[in-house]
């Protein structure tokens, strides 16, 4: 399947957004929308496309603090989040947004997944992992269809690195064994598109990354 992924940097976090769409279609799906909202509605204006979906990795306040934009501009676009961080949205507090001293806030979800299910939007079908750790209910997207495997992975896995872990309700312990236990088994050419940073491959960081090594 001939899947776009258009990276929309957002500061102050340094955040990937990620605008979703096939090629042979004229929807997209927005991913994770950070405090720069403007400029991914931009890029579906210039490029013609409609909001299918506000799709959310996680419930951290630089992951959904353009969910409230985007919602007022395409009211009839879901909020879909797993179901673990779903509480977040409506709490500054559980999205860490009032431990940097401003409140965040978005509409509540209007669909929760979890693992196991398929999610379709915008025409394109994809995988739901748990992966925790990071956050309670984080969530990971594996697009059906594409050569190589693509991955959202929000603050899972990163080029060198992984999520924090120090936040509330985060376990260094319990992501690192749900990467080995969701991530690792995939193709070593599967590509991660992640919540900050480069793209990079299952496969690299399993040989590189220094804290995921036995």
């Amino acid at each position: 399947m001939p899947v776009q992924i258009l990276t929309v940097e957002s500061h102050p976090f340094a955040e990937n957004s990620y605008v979703v769409w096939d090629d042979a279609g004229t929807e997209a799906f927005v991913v994770d929308p950070g405090f720069e909202p403007d400029l991914i509605l931009d890029a579906l204006r210039e490029r013609g496309l409609s909001l299918a979906a506000i799709v959310c990795t996680h419930g951290h306040c630089d992951h959904i603090a353009g969910n409230a934009a985007l919602k007022a501009a395409v009211p009839a676009a879901p909020i879909i989040i797993g179901a673990g961080d779903a509480p977040m949205l409506t709490d500054a507090v559980r999205n860490v947004s009032g431990l940097f001293g401003f409140d965040v806030t978005s509409p509540p979800a209007d669909r929760t997944v979890t693992e196991g299910e398929a999610l379709t939007v915008a025409g394109i079908t994809m995988d739901v992992y748990d992966v925790p750790g990071h956050s309670p209910g984080h969530v990971v997207y594996a697009l059906r269809g594409t050569s190589p495997l693509l991955v959202i992975g929000g603050d899972v896995l990163f080029r060198g690195g992984v999520g924090r872990t120090d936040f509330p309700g985060g376990s260094f312990a319990q992501l690192k064994a749900n990467i080995a236990r969701v991530l690792w088994p995939l193709p070593d050419d599967t590509v991660v598109y992640p919540g900050h940073g480069p793209t990079t491959t299952t496969g690299h960081e399993k040989r590189t990354n220094p804290f995921l090594a036995n």
